[in-house]
């Protein structure tokens, strides 16, 4: 009996390291370390290395759709950089709906590096949305084999410009011991911080 215990616990030991090697070979972590801007130019580089031509809409006006791929299908995407512990909700599966019909697509998709919530995936389900969560968007990863890595994109794609809330001034990234981070333009006057994730 004890041995079977062992033996048992060997094996979720060895379960455990190989979903962590796993893990550490897709880049997730440092998708999770992203703004919006990067996820969005990392999927894109992701999908042109399938055979898509990807095209990023613009911020704003885009009717639900992140990403545009044209192949043998055209699919619009939503993409979700949100903190693990936030999931997609049905708002953005109803959005790229919308999407789907507005640019005449084939098939809507929503990835996220999170998960979805339990309506959201009713309702996709039930519109034909695709989704990919966390777990299925490091499979896709591993799958494709990108040249360019999250942790190159992470590292070499600027995020997204924005303005420091307390004095307006831009906000600039700046290396920290452990990780990136935005600071205030104006240091130091302004004290200002954010992640870059946020």
């Amino acid at each position: 009996m004890i041995a079977f215990y062992l033996m048992r616990m060997v094996y979720q030991r060895l379960q455990e390291r190989t979903a962590l090697k796993r893990l550490a070979r897709s880049g997730i972590q440092y998708i999770d370390q992203m703004d919006g801007f990067q996820f969005e130019f990392y999927l894109k580089a992701l999908f042109q290395e399938l055979g898509y031509k990807a095209q990023v809409t613009a911020q704003s006006g885009d009717f639900g759709a992140d990403l545009i791929m044209k192949g043998p299908q055209k699919i619009v995407i939503q993409a979700k950089r949100y903190g693990r512990k936030n999931r997609v909700g049905i708002s953005d599966i109803q959005q790229i709906y919308g999407a789907k019909a507005y640019y005449k697509a084939d098939e809507a998709w929503v990835i996220t590096n999170s998960t979805f919530t339990k309506s959201a995936r009713a309702l996709a389900q039930a519109c034909n949305v695709q989704l990919f969560d966390r777990k299925a968007l490091q499979e896709l990863i591993l799958q494709v084999n990108p040249t360019h890595t999250a942790e190159k994109v992470c590292q070499d794609v600027k995020p997204e410009s924005r303005s420091c809330p307390t004095c307006g001034n831009e906000l600039v990234v700046r290396q920290g011991k452990t990780n990136r981070f935005f600071g205030c333009s104006s240091f130091p006057q302004c004290r200002h911080t954010e992640a870059i994730n946020k």
